[in-house]
């Protein structure tokens, strides 16, 4: 994260496993440069167009990034019981941008199972892998994300496997994968799933309403108020 465009003190993340993930200490300031956008927003989002990574419109007015590792099973949780609902009343709206981060911590699978999102990414299926990977709860540290089962999720998600294996072997992504998780370590993450709206911290795999709420608050701090 080039220090000239943005230096971000979000507080630290632990996992905290009796709270559904991730912990987030409430502080979170910024010192962006001119194009880091609004002060409710540090420039942890991206927008860029045609991410891969990223659900929603380049200018939707809130944008949620999210802190994951393939083996979380709490990142599992909000992918089956939170997200699908996100989607469909954010981000179809217009209203709301998920950006994914790489934070692949949990044990030495989680770098491989990391890089395999990316070759589903540069096949355009990142979203789609990740709903193979996350459809059914899976055991973290297991024979579930070994090589195998990867390239099985792969299959489910729709990849040319060809190409997957070409991506895999070749560590296509790897860069990115690390550059992730090195931002990530500098912003105090320590554990997943950890998620900013627009620079407001949501702490672990919480209910669907406190996503509801924070993101509504968001958007109606840039002047678009949901409903």
């Amino acid at each position: 994260m080039p220090a000239a465009v943005l230096v971000v003190v979000v507080g630290l993340i632990a996992l905290a496993a009796t709270s559904g993930g991730a912990e987030l200490a409430p502080a979170a300031t910024s010192t962006a440069g001119p194009d880091a956008g609004t002060a409710a927003e540090p420039s942890l989002a991206r927008r860029a167009s045609g991410d891969p990574l990223a659900l929603g419109e380049v200018d939707a007015p809130v944008v949620m990034v999210m802190w994951s590792d393939f083996q979380c099973p709490f990142c599992g949780r909000f992918a089956r019981e939170t997200e699908p609902a996100l989607v469909t009343r954010y981000v179809d709206a217009g209203v709301l941008r998920i950006e994914w981060r790489d934070f692949p911590y949990i044990g030495p699978e989680s770098l491989p199972a990391a890089v395999a999102g990316r070759a589903a990414a540069a096949q355009g299926k990142f979203w789609e892998f990740g709903e193979a990977v996350y459809g059914q709860e899976r055991r973290p540290r297991s024979d579930d994300f070994d090589a195998a089962h990867l390239r099985l999720y792969a299959e489910q998600a729709g990849l040319d496997l060809a190409e997957y294996d070409a991506a895999v072997a070749g560590q296509i992504g790897l860069d990115q994968v690390q550059a992730d998780l090195a931002e990530a370590t500098e912003l105090g993450v320590t554990g997943t799933p950890a998620f900013l709206v627009n620079g407001s911290p949501i702490i672990g795999a919480q209910p669907l309403d406190v996503f509801v709420a924070v993101i509504e608050q968001a958007a109606a701090q840039a002047g678009q108020p949901v409903g």
